[in-house]
């Protein structure tokens, strides 16, 4: 259980740049955000997934994840003046629906503690990633801000490709 959880986001695109882009934006929200931001997430992910072990369907969970990758990444891409809790809130909302497509997921059998354990550790290392990536920009590039923007368009235009790619 726990190495298939551990695998299962990371073997998704949709999944890896959702995740990552969280950590970009938790970055670039700072403040309680760094660390509020990727814990809702994660803890929202986990509801999603009770849901599906529940057996508790959700409408329109893949093109729910796909929409996270491109919301993510134009919150990336343009300036927002949105408050920190509301985007935490949005981007939280679509972690509902991650959890759904991850507990759907589970091998049968599988301890869904294990399981979760596992699709946990990979969306922290993702969320770390990101929040790496802009942090390491921001200190070492001039023009940070300009290439967080930049990977947010790539995020969200790669989002595209999916959203036509699953019609």
């Amino acid at each position: 259980g726990f190495l298939h959880g551990l695998a299962h986001p990371a073997s998704g695109l949709d999944h890896v740049l959702a995740m990552t882009a969280m950590g970009l934006l938790a970055a670039r929200l700072g403040g309680r955000a760094l660390w509020l931001a990727p814990t809702s997430f994660i803890l929202l992910m986990i509801v999603g997934a009770g849901l599906a072990h529940q057996r508790n369907g959700l409408p329109y969970v893949e093109a729910a994840v796909v929409l996270s990758v491109i919301v993510l990444g134009l919150l990336l891409a343009f300036p927002t003046k949105l408050r920190s809790i509301a985007v935490v809130a949005l981007a939280s909302a679509f972690a509902i629906f991650h959890g759904h497509a991850h507990g759907t997921e589970m091998s049968a059998g599988a301890s869904p503690a294990a399981y979760a354990a596992g699709f946990v550790a990979t969306t922290l290392i993702l969320n770390l990633v990101g929040i790496g990536v802009a942090s390491g920009l921001a200190r070492f590039s001039p023009r940070g801000e300009s290439c967080e923007r930049l990977l947010g368009a790539g995020i969200a235009l790669a989002g595209c490709g999916m959203l036509v790619g699953a019609s």
